[in-house]
């Protein structure tokens, strides 16, 4: 059965994408922790990130690296965090957090962000990458 991110690659659930290329896809988390919030996973389904094989784990990171670039410069924050949790959806996702203080890395921090919102940070992080 595909998982819920597989769904929003192939389409079947819509998102902000921010990025995408042959083996990666990007996108604005709808539940974020800080405006700007983005999951960067791999097209092939994997539950856990130490599964990736070591190409494909290089790939994420290089293709993460670059998501981030373009958010730091799109989104006012201090710096980009990254976590890897992936308890709440079994493939493999890093997240993107703008932070300003830690409290935006917690997972019990959250921010509303309107579609319109979401529509302008999508094209703005495109815009830098």
């Amino acid at each position: 059965m595909s998982t819920l991110f597989t769904k929003i690659i192939n389409g079947e659930i819509p998102s902000y994408k921010v990025a995408e290329n042959e083996n990666f896809y990007a996108f604005l988390d709808i539940n974020p922790n800080a405006k700007g919030h983005t999951l960067c996973i791999p097209k092939k389904e994997e539950d856990k990130i130490f599964d990736l094989d070591e190409e494909t784990y290089t790939e994420l990171m290089r293709f993460s690296r670059k998501v981030a670039i373009a958010l730091e410069k799109s989104v006012t924050c201090k710096r980009v965090g990254v976590a890897v949790v992936g308890l709440e959806v079994p493939h493999v996702h890093v997240h993107l957090i703008p932070l300003n203080n830690m409290k935006e890395m917690t997972f019990q921090h959250k921010v509303s962000v309107s579609k319109d919102e979401f529509e302008a940070l999508a094209a703005k992080i495109q815009s830098n990458l």
